[in-house]
């Protein structure tokens, strides 16, 4: 192949569009910056209203009806222009032993369509005092005939003696007491010890239906608004807001001295943004605009100065990449001791869990410092995408989240150019999305919205497919999805997108538009294959059980569009599209033997394109000739997808068991991280599936074979381990081959990380393992040690300095061997001030991917599900993610009766966020079952083989 800079017709097709997509949302979000800037100029500040402190019982509940406070969704009849809110958290329990917040709310709305009827979200409030409606026009308001509250809708219904005048705009107030609970949403608390004290934080999840938990609201993200917030707090406490603060008062209310606080108001935005911090001895640290707030000793210890130091350029790409400036007047972040999520991209006061913000070099790994990157990112991506320019209704959370992640990395990338972040994706996304997209229970990217209506529903969606399945590499003509969101912006660009014409040749085969939805809406991805002996192309709707049923129809019939870029024997060619399921041969595509049949032919280079590839069987063989020869004539990325797309075809019967453990032969001469992370997760199946089989000793002694190398590659440049490798992915392999090399045995692996830990244990004030090196290493020692190294990984983690050790220390303590240990360990996540609500998910299935904790992992969240899933509730515990964690080695008859048997206890209980990931469970346990009874003989036979 020619060296030098070209531009393939791909490349240029994608060009072309990507500037079109650019200039376009260029104009759009300037044109709705300018409006929305337009419209908050037109709502001056109001003076925040008197805290009252009344309490009375809330109005009794009605029973079910047709009427409209039996709908989930909110009428047409009014639209929010302003909030005032002003709330006043306890930060020490009352006399009963509960922390409440108090507090009041004017919302004034302009009602659109004639109602005699006022609904406004409003849940687990006590009203304090009856609400009062005031006109703010001529026509007097209509009074109140009664009012309550609808528990199973989450709303404050209010009828009235008479209509709502349309175009006239009127203002509720309420008055409200509500519990500062610790189950992590709406208003919530968080407590962490400090210098010997115990400190409680007041904080916010309003994402993605709890700000309906803090005060009356139009709970939904269509219905924008702007906010004006004051809140009341301790003396000696700082508040925080979405806006600056601009007047802060010490002064007594009810006997009590406050400090009040209020903030500029905020743009107009959604109800899901509002965020709200009240904390003792929280510390920030400064940059022009930018604020990194945490506790006082993670502040002094300097954990926040990378994310300050990363903040600045970020933002900057992003006003470059939008071609919009940051729209507010500060951009805070706030690490917090209890978080549910990763962090929340509340607009001008980032909220983030302590393991994902702190990084301090001498202690935090290289992963570490790569989460905290493209976190930061991802979160600031929205301040413009989300936040700026929102999506009508949770059924297109795609648009939010798939472009965020994807421009996550670039925004990361900019900011650690070494790192090659973009490669990542694939790995971190791509094959990620694969796993659940080729199920028969996956979605579509966008759904209906009378679909996703209750909270539960809306939780679900912020799914895998939300958040992976839009990338928009270099490229790849998925990049059209930032040209679909301008869509749901409503200014159709897509009918402006016709085929694009260069020197009279059609580059585009149809519309943006017509390409784009068979992608998003319709669930799964093709497999795409080519026959080199005929040049012929086709399509099929890939599925991991082939015999499976896809129950949601498509108009589409499971076909898409699909660019093919491709190469031969490492020369890249003339890419095409597939535009239907079968195309006519191509001879550009046919294999000649006149050369002695040498020639191998590669699709999907560099993974692009959102689709896996099957070869004719001839092909296959001259791939892994080649790779078995010179593995490095094919790019890295590739070489990973090689590897991953056997697998996955293999489990679908589209080729042979044998041909996809043969991907793996070359791994004894591959020193790149990509190739040897995918055969790594891929191989990793087969361990859930057979680890407690004959199988298993043959599968390790070929693994040793295989890591061996590696292992000795990386104790080589790392001169006996003394030293770190400079890349960043050589150091995530240093890692693989430390942790393959102690679980498959070779030869004084597992010494090395016990000499390590017992230095540690010896002198625990001075840790001798490298930061990339803890998560392998304490693992590795716990689960060859006993309950003394238990117990010192457990004292340990009581008086971890940082988040992310904390982390590795918890994980650790699930590879114990002792399954009094692990059942020890499964009952402290229901005690808080062992592990932490948002940690109790991770702990239970780290212990299910211990062999020794499988069933022990089961029976504890099966007989807890009851208590889990009432007294914890959705802002604790990740049911989705629990569910598929426990499951995920289920292969027998036995286990899937377990399955429906616990579906059908608990159906009067439920499952809320986990419904789809229970019956995914259930589709992946016949799935595994078929798979083991079908395979188990070649695959006996194979390692055997390979290890004879």
């Amino acid at each position: 192949m020619a060296k030098g800079f070209y531009i393939s017709k791909t490349v240029g097709v994608v060009g072309i569009m990507v500037g079109a997509a650019a200039v376009a949302t260029i104009i759009t979000l300037s044109v709705l910056y300018s409006q929305e800037k337009a419209k908050n100029n037109e709502v001056k500040p109001t003076e925040g209203t008197t805290m009252t402190t009344t309490t009375t019982t809330a109005a009794p509940t009605t029973a079910p009806s047709n009427e409209a406070w039996d709908s989930y969704r909110l009428p047409d009849t009014l639209l929010p222009d302003t909030y005032d809110v002003t709330l006043w958290p306890r930060l020490k329990p009352d006399n009963r032993g509960i922390y409440i917040f108090t507090g009041n709310s004017s919302v004034v709305f302009k009602c659109m369509k004639e109602t005699d009827m006022i609904l406004i979200h409003s849940n687990k409030l006590n009203l304090t005092t009856a609400p009062t409606l005031t006109a703010l026009g001529s026509t007097p308001a209509p009074t109140i005939k009664t009012h309550w509250m609808q528990v199973t809708t989450q709303y404050l219904v209010i009828q009235l003696n008479d209509n709502l005048k349309v175009g006239e705009s009127y203002e509720l107030f309420t008055e409200f007491l509500g519990e500062l609970a610790d189950d992590l949403s709406g208003f919530y608390r968080s407590v962490y010890q400090e210098d010997g004290q115990e400190k409680v934080v007041a904080t916010s999840q309003m994402h993605p239906t709890y700000a309906r938990k803090t005060f009356p609201c139009f709970d939904e993200p269509a219905m924008k608004a702007v906010f004006h917030i004051t809140v009341l707090h301790e003396r000696g406490t700082v508040a925080l807001s979405n806006g600056i603060e601009i007047e802060t008062v010490n002064t007594t209310v009810d006997g009590t001295a406050v400090t009040i606080t209020r903030f500029e108001p905020t743009p107009r935005m959604s109800s899901y943004l509002l965020a709200l911090v009240v904390m003792f001895t929280v510390l920030p640290v400064f940059a022009v605009q930018i604020r990194i707030w945490a506790r006082r000793k993670a502040v002094t210890d300097g954990h926040c100065a990378y994310a300050l130091n990363l903040t600045g350029p970020i933002l900057q790409f992003f006003e470059d990449y939008y071609k919009v400036p940051y729209p507010l007047s500060k951009s805070d972040q706030i690490a917090l001791p209890d978080f549910y999520f990763g962090a929340m991209e509340n607009w001008g006061l980032v909220t983030y869990r302590e393991t994902y913000l702190f990084y301090d070099p001498l202690i935090s790994s290289n992963a570490n410092k790569k989460k905290t990157a493209t976190l930061i990112a991802h979160e600031l991506a929205h301040m413009w995408f989300g936040n700026l320019v929102t999506l009508k209704w949770w059924n297109e959370v795609w648009l939010n989240e798939g472009f965020a992640t994807y421009v996550s990395y670039l925004g990361a990338d900019y900011a650690e150019p070494t790192w090659h972040l973009k490669d990542l994706i694939i790995l971190d996304d791509v094959h990620k999305v694969f796993a659940v997209d080729a199920l028969a229970s996956s979605r579509p990217l966008s759904s209906k919205e009378e679909d996703i209506t209750r909270p539960e529903q809306i939780s679900e969606v912020f799914d895998t497919i939300s958040y992976s399945k839009v990338r928009e590499q270099q490229h790849s003509f998925l990049i059209l999805g930032g040209v679909r969101f301008l869509i749901h912006v409503k200014l159709m660009l897509c009918g402006h997108f016709q085929a694009v014409h260069t020197n009279g040749t059609v580059l585009l085969p149809m519309t943006v538009g017509e390409i784009m939805d068979r992608w998003v809406l319709q669930m799964g991805f093709p497999v795409v294959t080519i026959n080199t002996a005929t040049g012929q192309l086709s399509q099929k709707h890939f599925l991991l059980d082939p015999e499976s049923v896809v129950d949601v129809p498509s108009q589409f019939d499971y076909e898409w569009i699909v660019p093919v870029n491709w190469m031969k024997s490492g020369v890249e060619q003339t890419p095409v599209w597939l535009l239907e399921r079968i195309t006519q041969s191509d001879d550009r595509h046919k294999h000649s033997n006149e050369d002695g049949g040498g020639d191998w032919v590669l699709l999907n280079l560099n993974l692009t394109g959102y689709y896996r590839v099957n070869y004719d069987t001839e092909n296959w063989e001259r791939i892994l000739n080649q790779l078995n020869s010179n593995h490095q004539a094919v790019p890295d990325i590739n070489r990973a997808q090689i590897v991953d797309d056997a697998f996955n075809l293999a489990r679908a019967k589209m080729i042979p068991i044998s041909l996809a453990l043969n991907t793996t032969k070359f791994l004894s001469q591959e020193m790149a991280y990509l190739p040897w992370q995918s055969a790594l997760n891929n191989l990793d199946y087969f361990y859930l599936m057979f680890d407690q089989t004959d199988i298993y000793e043959s599968m390790q002694a070929y693994l040793r074979k295989q890591i061996t190398p590696l292992f000795e590659h990386f104790r080589n440049i790392t001169t006996d381990w003394t030293e770190v490798p400079d890349g960043h992915t050589d150091q995530y392999n240093q890692v693989n081959a430390i942790r393959v090399a102690c679980s498959t045995g070779v030869d004084g692996c597992q010494n090395l990380t016990a000499e390590w830990f017992t230095q540690w244990m010896q002198h625990p004030e001075q840790n001798p393992i490298h930061p990339n090196l803890r998560s392998t290493v304490y693992c590795s020692a716990v689960a060859a040690g006993g309950a003394k190294e238990w117990d010192f990984a457990w004292e340990m983690l009581q008086t971890a300095s940082i988040a992310s050790e904390a982390d590795k220390l918890m994980s650790a303590l699930a590879c114990t061997k002792d399954t009094g240990l692990l059942e020890r360990y499964l009952t402290f996540t229901l005690d808080p001030m062992k592990i932490r609500k948002q940690d109790a998910t991770s702990v239970i299935v780290q212990i299910a991917g211990n062999v020794e904790g499988r069933s022990l992992a089961w029976n504890f969240t099966t007989l807890n599900w009851r208590y889990i899933f009432t007294e914890y509730g959705v802002g604790s515990f990740s049911f989705a993610k629990l569910i598929s964690g426990i499951t995920q080695t289920f292969s027998t008859q036995y286990q899937l009766d377990q399955l429906l048997q616990f579906k059908e206890e608990n159906a009067d209980v439920g499952f809320g966020a986990a419904s789809s990931a229970l019956d995914q469970a259930i589709e992946k346990t016949r799935a595994n079952m078929k798979w083991v009874s079908e395979n188990q003989r070649e695959i006996r036979d194979w390692f055997r083989a390979e290890t004879a």
